[in-house]
Parts: structure tokens; sequence; C-alpha cells
């Protein structure tokens, strides 16, 4: 007869892995990750109001994401104002409305396709290069060594951008809406040959600077969401040069799944709030 030895039968056995297993697990992880961004979130606002960031550590910061991303900008604002018009007119001129292309044009840009796609251009250009600088300087422990000489990495890497991109991405959407409200107007006009002063009429008419607030209002949280996503994994970058990559890729992914999310839920705050405001005009929204 066998003996079975004392280790061996005292030994735990694993329980296999299961979906529902799995799918805890996830859970759990995901909700980790989100209370790790909210933390590290907090600290960044604690610093701001702690202590001001140098000039000398904001200019070249300021200028690396604000003053580079003005052609990027441009260029993106210039051709959603393009689109919307070739795509839009035959459907306008069919029912006689080619007049109005102004209106749905320029209040789709500043409301909406403005502030989104400026965002988005954004997480990709300055989010995914904001990544990998910092997510290069854990793997390489520069961010360790600030701490070793007591200085706090937050303070002095997040804090700076922080406020670049909350700064700055509303003055870029603000470029974007009128890179697209010129590009707009020269295709109606110049190319499918739509009246320009019924053009400008209509858009006098229906677009107002509530419209534009509202766009650049949510820009503020657009920029706050990238910095803050991006430094993030930066900062929890994994080793080599996969985890750098890595990094910079779930910041983009991630910062743009945000920006929809962030756009859906002040989409329904606005029109909540305009509507209170303007009763008689809850049925045009």
């Amino acid at each position: 007869m066998a003996v079975v030895p004392l280790e061996a039968s005292s030994k735990p056995t694993e329980a296999p892995s299961t979906p529902v297993t799995r799918l805890g697990e996830q859970v759990f992880d995901t909700v980790a990750e989100v209370g790790d961004v909210a933390r590290f979130s907090i600290l960044t606002i604690v610093w701001i109001f702690r202590k001001r960031p140098r000039w000398s550590v904001l200019v070249p910061i300021f200028y690396a994401i604000g003053v580079k991303s003005v052609s990027v900008v441009a260029i993106t604002g210039t051709f959603i104002g393009m689109v919307l018009a070739v795509q839009a007119y035959h459907q306008f001129a069919m029912m006689g409305l080619a007049t109005r292309l102004g209106s749905v044009i320029n209040i789709s840009i500043v409301r909406e396709l403005g502030p989104v796609l400026a965002a988005t251009m954004l997480a990709g250009r300055v989010g995914s290069s904001m990544s990998a600088e910092l997510g290069t300087m854990r793997v390489t422990e520069q961010i360790d060594a600030l701490s070793a000489l007591g200085t706090n990495p937050i303070y002095y890497l997040v804090v700076p951008r922080f406020l670049a991109c909350l700064l700055l991405i509303p003055l870029l959407t603000l470029m974007g809406d009128f890179m697209g409200v010129i590009g707009g107007a020269v295709i109606s006009t110049q190319v499918l040959n739509v009246d320009s002063f019924a053009y400008w009429k209509h858009t006098r008419d229906f677009v107002d600077s509530l419209d534009i607030f509202a766009g650049v209002f949510k820009s503020y949280f657009f920029g706050a969401a990238i910095a803050l996503i991006s430094c993030h994994r930066g900062f929890n970058s994994k080793a080599g040069a996969e985890g750098v990559g890595r990094a910079a890729t779930e910041a983009f992914v991630f910062s743009f799944i945000v920006i929809l999310f962030l756009d859906f839920v002040l989409g329904l705050l606005w029109n909540s709030i305009y509507s209170a405001m303007y009763p008689q005009s809850e049925g045009l929204l």
C-alpha cells in the first residue's frame, strides 16, 4: 500500500480558473485601476494649490503642447468643415434648404465635432508623447531619482503638463472651430455656389455665443482627462521598450474613450441647463 507523504497530502490544490473567476478578477482590477487614477488626480490637484510651478518649467511644456499643436488642429478643423459641406449639401439641396447649410455645419462644429475631434487629435499627439516620455523616465529610474533628491515627481512632472492641457486645449479648440467654419464656408459658397449672404445670415440666426461656450466648456474636461490619464499611464509604465509602447497606446485609447463618455454626459447636462434657461426652445434641441 503506497504511503502519501505528509507534505504532498497537506499541499492545497489550486482552484481551476473559470470564466466567472476571470471576470471577477477583471472587475477587481478595473476598480483598482480607477481608484488609482482618482488618487493620482487628487494628488495632482492638491499640488496645484500647494505650490506654483516655476515659469522655467512651464514655458517649454506650454510650447510643446500648445504651439506645436496649432497646425494639426487647424488642418483637422478645416477638413471637418469641408467634409460636412460636401456631405450635407446634396441632401439639403434636394429639400430646397441649401441656404441653411451654414447653420447646420457651424453649429455641429462649435458644439460637437470641433471640441471632440480636436481633443482626439491632441490625445494622439500630446497624450501619447507625454505617456511615452514619462514612461521612459520611469523605466530609466529618473522618477525614482527625483524622489530620492526630495522633489515630488507629481509636482515637478505632472502639474505643468496638467496646467498646459487644461489651459491650452480650449484655445486650440477655438482655433479648430474657426478653421472649420472657414473651411465649410469656402466650400459652400465658392464651390457649391450657395448664396453667401443667406449662408451667413442663417448661421447668425442659429449659432450664438452659448453654443461656442458649450464647446469650449467641454474642452476643459477633455484637456484635464488627457493630461491625467496620459501621465498616469506613463508613471505606471512597465519595464522595457514594450512597456513604454503599451503605456503610450493605452494613454490614447483610454483618453479617447473618456472623451466620448464626457461628451455624452456633458451634452446631457448642457441640454438640461439650456432647457431650464430657455423653456420655449426645448423642442429645438
